[in-house]
Parts: structure tokens; sequence; C-alpha cells
């Protein structure tokens, strides 16, 4: 609950609106039985038609302002909750922004998706019926009680004895319905897991013929959340058929005990109305505050999920006052630097790391897979921060870096092309927000992009869909390498970009890019040799150290590792070669 209030306490205006309105709703239903029963007590048993006509009129009114009063409550109540669900799902977002990897791996993707979508979804129920039942059923049952002890002191003790046994009922559901929350919402996140595995893996599944093993899966999962639910909603549902029946009781025993004070005039027609009213009032409304509070479990449950996202510590800060501009551009260096993963720092990936590069320069990684390739460029744009030793950009360590500034400074093309929904154009732009039609043109002619996109009817403006899944990996590669590109960094990594690209395309690409990246350091993480032969250092990788460096013509005369592998590559592709000719 105090999650819901520190969203709904930012409107107060709205909040007020909101307290007058169920204020008014309570005058109108409160006042309607008592304007009943003079119309009965004054007019019809007295048969006076002025009296009669003067309490028309008044109802009338009271029913006007009942129109009022809903109107506000349902247009302060939807407004508060759309909003305040609106502010929280951009909190979590920008929260979402600040994660590093290792906050990701923590909670899981598919279940941060569950939290930012159910779990929201949960507490707005919550807030909006909590701000109209929430607010409404209190007064009333303080405004009933009221009226039940001015109207007839002698039969209130029926309606106090019901009110234990109402109060039993939602005990017992509020308790059992906490457990019950909490497994439906871990299950739901096991459900979005499969769903989002399924369908990014839908080719592999189909290669395998492994549907019916993933239906299997599903099923399992999906079953479970409905044996869960069913048990949530029958605990839920009990709720309100006990509450009829006590109710029932209730009026039932009212109308016996009133027949004795009735026969001696000591109690009026039309004052038992209103007091058969005014009790239906006080119990119809604690029905409706225990049905909220039913729901609050569930509630306490997505709420906590979603305080989890919102206070999980950040490994790595954003260091807004950190360094943003420096007096050099290209410089990379590592010191000493060991890695390991978070949660495993006795079994570090990468053991003291030390090289220098220029402007200008390009450094290659090649190693067997497994010896921490990837993981070493990663530290440098600080997906991960280094366990020992440091990484120094332009004579700077990238910890005292503004974290934004500090990955201005770098163009990133990961080992899978990740395009976005959109058209080709405003994927370039990624990088480059302002980038002018000549830049966009001049990045995919390096990267060898420039000819396929030509190709097709709307250019540039052609559109992607999700994760470019209507390109080839090739094409996917080549507009990432055109994206940044088009960034101009001042450090570039590739980390194995160009796996999916044939020899031919990835020489000219290559060579491309050294006209544009003359005034950057590039590094270039690689399987093939012939991706990394003219690279100014190659720095051979095994079981995270480095075991060898030098240019491709050095470690083929003193590096074993190295040749071993440039030997396997080199033959395979000569044997390819003369396959082809015959």
């Amino acid at each position: 609950m105090k999650l819901i209030w520190s969203y709904l306490q930012k409107y107060p205006r709205l909040l007020v609106l909101d307290l007058f309105g169920a204020l008014l709703f309570v005058v109108v239903n409160l006042g309607l039985p008592t304007v009943l029963a003079r119309m009965i007590d004054q007019g019809i048993a007295q048969r006076d038609a002025d009296k009669l006509y003067f309490w028309t009129v008044i109802m009338v009114l009271i029913v006007l302002l009942g129109v009022i009063g809903r109107v506000l409550l349902a247009f302060s109540a939807s407004k508060l909750t759309t909003t305040m669900i609106k502010d929280m799902r951009n909190d979590m977002y920008a929260k979402l922004q600040e994660y590093s990897h290792q906050e990701y791996e923590q909670i899981g993707v598919s279940s941060l998706v569950t939290r930012m979508t159910s779990d929201a979804f949960v507490l707005m129920q919550f807030a909006e019926q909590a701000l109209r039942m929430g607010v409404i059923t209190p007064m009333m049952i303080v405004f009933s009680v009221a009226m039940i002890l001015m109207t007839s002191p002698s039969l209130a003790w029926i309606v106090a004895a019901c009110a234990p046994f109402l109060a039993l009922v939602v005990f017992y559901v509020a308790v059992k319905t906490r457990p019950l929350s909490e497994r439906q919402q871990a299950t739901l996140d096991k459900i979005n897991q499969y769903v989002r595995e399924n369908l990014i893996g839908l080719r592999v599944i189909r290669a395998f013929a492994r549907e019916d093993f993933q239906e299997e899966r599903f099923d399992q999962q999906n079953a479970s959340y409905e044996q869960t639910s069913r048990q949530l909603f029958k605990l839920t549902g009990l709720t309100e058929p006990l509450f009829v029946q006590i109710i029932i009781l209730m009026i039932v025993g009212i109308v016996w005990f009133a027949l004795d004070p009735l026969a001696k005039s000591q109690l009026q027609i039309g004052t038992l109305v209103a007091f058969i009213e005014y009790a239906f009032h006080a119990l119809f409304s604690f029905l409706m505050f225990a049905n909220l509070f039913t729901l609050y479990p569930r509630m306490m449950v997505s709420a906590r999920r979603i305080e989890e996202v919102m206070a999980m510590p950040i490994s790595i800060k954003p260091n807004k006052d950190g360094v943003t501009e420096t007096q050099t551009k290209g410089y990379l260096e590592f010191d000493n630097v060991t890695f390991a993963y978070p949660g495993e720092t006795e079994s570090p990936v990468l053991h003291n790391i030390s090289f220098k590069t220029r402007p200008g320069e390009t450094i290659a990684f090649i190693g067997s897979t497994g010896s921490g390739k990837s993981s070493l460029v990663s530290l440098v744009p600080r997906f991960y921060d280094v366990t020992l030793g440091k990484i120094l950009v332009d004579g700077v360590d990238v910890r005292d870096y503004n974290l934004k500034a500090l990955r201005q400074k770098i163009g990133f093309i990961p080992q899978k092309a990740l395009l976005f929904t959109g058209t080709i154009e405003e994927n370039l732009k990624y990088g480059k927000a302002d980038a002018t039609y000549e830049e966009l043109d001049q990045a995919a002619d390096v990267s060898q992009a420039k000819v396929f996109i030509e190709s097709r009817e709307e250019a540039y403006a052609t559109h992607l869909a999700e994760g470019g899944n209507n390109l080839s990996g090739g094409q996917k590669q080549r507009l990432s390498i055109a994206r940044a590109v088009v960034k101009q960094p001042d450090i570039y990594i590739f980390d194995d970009s160009f796996s999916a690209l044939d020899y031919k395309t990835d020489a000219e690409l290559r060579r491309r890019l050294k006209e544009v990246t003359q005034e950057a350091t590039v590094l270039i993480v690689a399987q093939r040799v012939g991706t990394i032969m003219d690279a100014d250092q190659i720095i051979v990788l095994d079981e995270g150290e480095i075991v060898g460096r030098g240019t491709h013509e050095e470690l083929m005369e003193t590096n074993a590792i190295y040749r071993e592998i440039a030997d396997s590559q080199l033959k395979s592709a000569s044997l390819t070669e003369e396959g082809g000719e015959l």
C-alpha cells in the first residue's frame, strides 16, 4: 500500500475530488432511506399529499446529487489509477535502463516483463477499487451504524451479532490467498519464459522437430497456473455468497424482532424500512470492503515484486558527476585486468590482461571457445566491471567516467546482430539521431549494405520486423556495422561481427573500415584468421590468459596455438577452393 500511496499523493487535487465524490455517494445512499421513511410515515400513512410531494422533490434532488457524486468518483478514481500506473511503469523502465547485465540475470528477463505488465495491472486494479470502495465503505459503515443507533437502538444488536461472522470469513480468505497469489505470479513468470524461449528459438525447435516437447513443457506450467488460479478464485468467490446468506439472515432477524414493536405502535413501518436499509448498507459495505481486503494479499505480492525491481542495487552506477570530456580520443589501455563474473570470484575468466592501443590501430583477439574474448571486450563499455586492475580510456579509468559519456565514445557491434522494429533509416540513426542522408549512405557503403538497401523498393524507408527477422544474418550484421559507423565513435568493438559474411564481403568491408577508422581504435573479436590477418596486433587468448601477441606473420612463427588455428582454417579454405574448381 505504501508503494501505491507514494504515487497517488502526487495528485492531491484528484484525491480531494475523489473524497468529495465518495462523500456525496454516502450522503445520497443513506439519505434516500431516510427520505423514504418520511414519505411512508408522514405522507402515505397520514394520507398527506403535500408531505408526499415535498419528500418526492427532496428525493429527486438527492438522486441528482448522487449522479454528480458517482461521476466525480468515477472520473477521479480512473484518472488517478491510470496516471499512477503510467508513472510506475515509466519509473520501472527508467530503472531498468540503469541495470547492468548482472541485475538482468539476477531477476530474469521474463520475470521483469511480468512485473512490468501483470504485476503493475494488479496494482492498478487494487488502487481503482481502493479509491472507490476503499473510500466509500469505511464512511458508509460509520454513518450506517450511527443511523442504526439513532433509528432503533433496540434492534441494533442483531446487526452487531452478524459482524463477527463477516470478520471471520474475511480473515480466513485473506490468510489463504497470499501464498496462492505468490505461487500464481511465480508460475506466470515461467509461462512468460517458455513463451519467450519458444518464439526466439522457433527455428531450432522446428529443425529438431521438438514441437511436442515444447508444448508439453508449456502445458505443464499452464496446468499449474490453472490449478493455482482455480484455488484462488474459489476462495475469493466464497466470500460473496457467505456474506449474502448472513445479510439475508440479518434481515429476517430484524423483521422477526420488529413484529412486536410494530404491533404496539412503538415502531413505524417507514422507520423499519429505513432501519433495514441502514443495516443492509452497513453489512453490504462490509462485504465490499472485504472484497477489497481479499485483493490485498495479491496486491502485496505484486507490490513486493515491483519494489524489488525498484530497490535493486545497481552494480554499475551511472556516475552522473563523472568525467565527460577528455583531451585525447581513441586511446585504450588494459592494466593487469582480472575479471570474474559476479558470484564466481574464485573462477576468473580473465587473468592479468595488459595491452595498449592508439588511434588508428586495430587490435584483434582470437582463441578457442570460452577463452574470454567476448568477456574482455564487454569490460570496455562497462557491461561488467573489472575484478582487479583497471581499464583506461583516453587516460581515464572507465569507472571514473560518466557512464553515458563513456559509452558515447564506443561503437559496439555484438555477436548477435540486433535491429529494432522500424525502418532501416531509424536503425542507422540509432547511434546518431541527427545523421544526414549522406552520412547514412556513406556508412551503408562502408559496411557493404548499400547494394541490398538500394535493391529494395523503399530503400532506407524499408520496414524491419522485430529483431530484423525479415533480413538474412549477413544483412543484419552489415546494418549493425553501418549503425556503428554512423556514430563515428572513438573506439570500435567488433565482437565476432563478421561471422555471417562471406570472405569477399568480409575483406572488402574491412578494407573500407580502415578508411573511416584512421582516428579511432578498433577491437576485433573473431574466430576466422582471415578476418584479423591485417590487424596491427593480434592477441591470442587461452583460458583467460594472453599466450601470444604480435602480427600474423610473427605469431605464425612463434605461437603454436595461433599456428594451429591458422593452419586448420587456411587448409580448409584451400580444400574448399579446390573442391569448387572441380
